[in-house]
């Protein structure tokens, strides 16, 4: 008869505490929380060479604490302290740190150009959409001035429609001191400050509607030249079509192209939403939003700088071919601006 097995003895497992964990490695923790702490005030540059090289080792040193602490479910003190230290870590050695000049800097370099020249398709349409709407309203005028009013507002207009004399209409436009103060008068700053405040509604609204399908957002930038166009033509039937133009170009150039922008920017979405490509609609839709919200925060600093224009340079500038001059080169400034490639910097 064969004897039974002996019973089998018991394995003797070294103990395992958290105090004994905590004694050995703790060293570690200590140091690692110090040269982080010192690299969160003062930066890198501040870290000697030995540090800079100790910094990963002891990174790599507490993520494998914590790797251990948990697998052994030790105390949740332990657990969350290393936790904590490893997240700040991986930020600190890993993360960009940029300053928020550095991102402002960054944006104003390279984002918001970036967005604008992704959408220059959409711009070349938008920019069609302004100058037809503009060409229809034009030609209606000059062939039954009639057609004037049901484009341009008559109180709004203040008289400055198809039965206005030359005499009034050159006042209107502020040549010489003179008329510059009967500018104020004639209530030609009226429909100034109504023409930027009506495209700076129509660029917000055509931007925020072009998720249904772009659709809203074209018509509204056709809209956006209805009004130009009528009152082109009311001054160049009395001959002042070129001094219009001027008092006009100081600050349209730039008015004008956010308004472009803006309606660019609804039709990257709308565009997104009907065209979503292999990705899904909602992807897509977000995906063209974020590059749309950075055109839209140029549009509004644009708009900012248009009524700088408008409500000094206009004013204090009266000479119409110091006014072209002026806007010609706001024009290639935003043109230069958005659209001459240039490498980022990775410092």
């Amino acid at each position: 008869m064969i004897p039974p097995p002996a019973p089998a003895r018991a394995i003797d497992a070294p103990t395992f505490s958290s105090s004994r964990f905590r004694a050995e490695r703790e060293a570690d923790w200590i140091a690692f929380d110090l040269l982080l702490t010192k690299l969160e005030k003062k930066g890198a540059a501040a870290l000697t060479s030995d540090e800079l090289l100790q910094l990963p080792l002891l990174y790599r040193a507490t993520l494998s604490s914590l790797s251990i602490a948990r697998a052994t479910s030790l105390d949740k003190a332990l657990l969350d302290h290393l936790e904590a230290l490893s997240i700040r870590g991986y930020f600190l050695v890993y993360g960009v740190r940029e300053s928020r000049w550095n991102r402002l800097r960054r944006f104003a370099l390279y984002d918001w150009p970036a967005a604008v020249r992704s959408v220059w398709k959409e711009t070349v349409i938008i920019s069609l959409i302004i100058i037809l709407g503009a060409l229809t309203s034009y030609s209606l005028v000059a062939s039954n001035p009639e057609w004037y009013f049901n484009f341009v507002d008559e109180e709004m207009a203040g008289g400055r429609d198809p039965r206005a004399t030359v005499e009034f209409l050159q006042s209107t436009l502020g040549h010489g001191k003179a008329a510059a103060a009967d500018e104020s008068e004639s209530g030609l700053h009226v429909f100034a400050t109504y023409l930027f405040t009506h495209n700076s509604r129509v660029s917000i609204l055509s931007f925020a509607l072009g998720f249904a399908f772009g659709v809203p957002t074209m018509m509204l930038e056709y809209y956006q030249g209805i009004g130009l166009g009528a009152m082109i033509a009311v001054f160049s039937s009395k001959g002042l079509g070129f001094d219009f133009g001027g008092w006009l170009f100081i600050h349209g150039t730039t008015e004008l192209f956010a308004a472009a922008l803006s309606g660019a920017a609804g039709l990257r979405i709308g565009t997104a939403v009907v065209f979503p490509g292999a990705r899904g609609r909602l992807q897509a839709a977000s995906e063209a939003g974020r590059t749309a919200g950075k055109v839209m925060v140029g549009v509004i600093l644009m708009l900012f700088v248009a009524g700088l224009l408008e409500g000094f340079g206009r004013q204090l500038i009266t000479d119409t071919m110091l006014r072209y001059a002026i806007g010609s080169l706001m024009l290639l400034f935003w043109i230069g601006y958005y659209y001459i490639p240039r490498r980022e910097d990775v410092t």
